[in-house]
């Protein structure tokens, strides 16, 4: 099973993606896939219960990987989390899983500074070659170490930048179409804004939070010397609304809307250019306008609900929903989880209900453990 987890990496990466029609409704089923997509693997199980919200979540340790933004606006003076993400656990791969390791502290009232770090494990694999011959073995992995500078520039909007180094290293030593397969690094930034804003409902108060986060934004990666790969650039819009009911009960609703700034694969005489040269900066631009298809735009959104109920700042009940066009990945589940704190700790748990087609988290808790130091 390993191999077949360590060729669809591969195929990421090497392979230019298939299409074909969706005879359900006549649309082209024509994904978007990058190299390392592991950046966009949600760590926070807090998230992780609301079907991956984060862009307008209230600021934690683990606003490092949805919006850097929100540690401006951060109530502690510092923070640490720590998340443990299994992956393909319904497969029994004890050993393959995403390790998050992240946190905050405050330099003063409006600014902080964020780190953190992302390894992803693929475990011991076999190689082999498309006739089955043993190619040797190796232990993948890769990993991403992200710093940021947050800055609230009035009471209520907040910007930050982060800059990032990724390291993967799936298939050193082996080959791909007669090429030496090498370790893969590149650089990329985030860039993200927050705004947020009391307001009065009757006897009501609430919070509003809108967000808006680019990330991943950087040079191509590539594993072999006769090509070079996207990024998993992407643009993600969010809202929250907390509504603390009275002195123990709060509600909060959010919804992220999210899409990939690269271009869309095309094949074929139709095709305007080739997608493999364009540069960066163009292709983030390109990628809200080159859709094969009338509407093709529109379906490359993908979307995240999610609502959270906090009893006294203490225990918290989670859950969330995931959608994603049938044409472009599939992917839709519902999430639920719960959070306790406890003291100066926060745990949180997450859990994923699949709805359609496979999840490598199908069935698998995420575990978040975070370390507030005093209030600032």
């Amino acid at each position: 099973m390993r191999q077949y987890l360590l060729l669809f990496v591969m195929l990421s990466f090497f392979v230019c993606e298939l299409r074909a029609q969706d005879g359900s409704n006549g649309k082209t089923v024509n994904p978007i896939i990058t190299s390392v997509p592991f950046l966009r693997i949600i760590p926070d199980a807090r998230s992780g219960a609301m079907g991956d919200v984060g862009i307008a979540l209230s600021p934690s340790a683990m606003s490092m990987h949805h919006n850097a933004s929100l540690l401006a606006f951060a109530d502690k003076r510092m923070s640490f989390g720590l998340s443990y993400v299994p992956w393909l656990s319904s497969l029994n791969l004890n050993d393959t899983y995403l390790a998050y390791l992240s946190g905050y502290t405050k330099l003063d009232e409006i600014q902080s500074i964020g780190v953190s770090l992302r390894y992803f494990d693929y475990g011991s694999i076999d190689y082999t070659n498309f006739a089955g011959i043993s190619q040797g073995s190796g232990d993948p992995n890769e990993f991403e170490i992200a710093g940021a500078y947050a800055r609230r520039l009035s009471d209520n909007f907040s910007v930050a930048a982060t800059l990032k180094f990724i390291y993967s290293n799936i298939a050193s030593g082996q080959q791909s179409n007669g090429e030496d397969v090498s370790v893969a690094t590149a650089g990329a930034a985030d860039l993200s804004f927050t705004y947020k804003r009391d307001l009065s409902l009757g006897n009501t108060d609430s919070e509003l939070t809108t967000g808006l986060s680019m990330t991943n934004l950087g040079s191509k990666i590539s594993y072999v010397p006769s090509r070079e790969n996207f990024l998993p650039a992407n643009i993600g819009l969010g809202v929250g609304w907390k509504l603390n009911m009275n002195e123990y009960n709060s509600f909060t609703f959010l919804v992220d809307v999210n899409k990939y700034m690269v271009p869309t694969p095309c094949f074929g005489e139709n095709c305007p250019d080739n997608t493999e040269d364009v540069g960066t900066i163009a292709s983030y631009f390109n990628s809200f306008g080159d859709g094969v298809e009338s509407g093709e735009e529109f379906r490359e959104l993908y979307y995240s609900f999610g609502a959270e109920y906090w009893y006294n700042e203490q225990f918290a009940l989670r859950a969330g929903y995931f959608s994603e066009h049938e044409t472009k990945g599939a992917r839709k589940f519902t999430t639920v989880g719960l959070g306790i704190n406890y003291s100066t700790f926060n745990l949180n748990l997450s859990y994923l209900i699949p709805t359609t087609n496979r999840n490598p988290l199908d069935n698998t808790f995420r575990f978040t453990l975070i370390w507030n130091m005093e209030d600032y």
